[in-house]
């Protein structure tokens, strides 16, 4: 099945050999020893060569945090009642929750994206209303979401992008029931065992992580022919997630800084990369969740995750906590004298 191109926008790769010269060149000739910024050199660099500038400016950073529903709750697969989404929605239009503390801390602008909730908020302050549906169906049974939800999902959150402000987003998602569709997915699109994919989500014991694998793998081999990565999608995804894969497409055609958060956000990324593999260029990964498989996910990609502070809460967190790092890489480029004008003699 050949992806539809309204699906699938072309990103264009970053690398130009002779802008990543001069981005090298205006970082080893600040007032410091050869590599002494660490990763912090990676980022400066890799933001000169999205914004194609040794001069990269960071302009309205938000974050986005879209919410969905999980027919295979129905499974009895986590450790907390569906309603749970609804109500974490709440807590973030009212300002209560943890993302909300860290994106004020931080001087980010949050929305909040109802892509299939079940619940009626009504119109609401803060709220981006781009519900498919109340819930994807049971995976364990049928698949998520038929290819037109789909379409329309990733559609969606091209669309949010479309009037979005600023050059650097973060992603963020709430949804009860999403480590066990992120998991499904990491497993279809990576090829790593179900068992080493599959962790406690928002806290289940062993006998309930143990019964959450072995419903992912009876869902696996009743989709056992499904294979293009928008079919995975459908068939294993959440409203939120293929949300988030439209958005993500957006965003780095627009060639914006893309702040990657944990397990289920990282797993939209996983088919997002596999439509258009150039958008690694533009994402910076947050952490590494605690979340069992974010790691072998992380590896899958290859990607090196800038903190490790064993977070396994999602709603963008790691998002918001890595942007003051991601300032400061931006901010030693643009304003850290040289040797050459602040007259320090350098290495001999």
């Amino acid at each position: 099945m050949t992806t539809p191109v309204s699906v699938a926008p072309f990103i264009a790769p970053t690398f130009d050999a002779v802008l990543s010269d001069v981005l090298t060149a205006c970082v080893n000739n600040k007032t410091k020893p050869l590599g002494s910024l660490g990763s912090l050199e990676g980022i400066a660099k890799q933001i000169g060569l999205i914004q194609r500038t040794t001069k990269p400016v960071l302009n309205q950073p938000a974050i986005m945090v879209f919410a969905g529903d999980h027919g295979v709750v129905a499974e009895g697969i986590s450790a907390y009642p569906q309603d749970v989404t609804w109500q974490m929605v709440e807590n973030f239009l009212a300002e209560g929750a943890a993302i909300n503390v860290f994106a004020r801390q931080n001087g980010l602008a949050l929305h909040i994206v109802d892509a299939g909730v079940n619940h009626d908020f009504g119109v609401r302050d803060g709220l981006l209303d781009r519900k498919i549906a109340g819930s994807t169906r049971n995976f364990a049974k049928e698949p998520a979401m038929s290819a037109a939800q789909c379409e329309a999902a990733v559609q969606n959150g091209k669309d949010l992008m479309a009037t979005l402000p600023g050059n650097v987003l973060g992603f963020g998602e709430m949804g009860i029931g999403n480590t066990t569709s992120a998991a499904a997915l990491m497993h279809k699109l990576t090829g790593v065992a179900v068992a080493d994919c599959v962790g406690a989500g928002t806290g289940l014991d062993a006998a309930g992580v143990r019964h959450k694998q072995k419903v992912i793998e009876g869902a696996v081999s009743l989709h056992a022919t499904v294979s293009d990565p928008l079919a995975v999608l459908a068939c294993f995804g959440g409203f939120e997630i293929a949300t988030m894969v439209g958005a993500m497409l957006a965003a780095a055609e627009r060639r914006m800084v893309l702040l990657i958060d944990g397990f289920i956000v990282t797993s939209a990324l996983l088919v997002a990369a596999k439509l258009q593999p150039s958008i690694l260029d533009y994402c910076i990964f947050a952490h590494r969740s605690d979340e069992s498989g974010h790691a072998k996910m992380l590896t899958a990609l290859g990607a090196r995750p800038v903190l490790q502070l064993d977070l396994r809460l999602g709603e963008g967190t790691g998002a918001a906590l890595v942007y003051p790092l991601v300032q400061a890489a931006v901010n030693f480029m643009t304003q850290m004298a040289t040797f050459e004008s602040a007259q320090v003699s350098e290495k001999s």
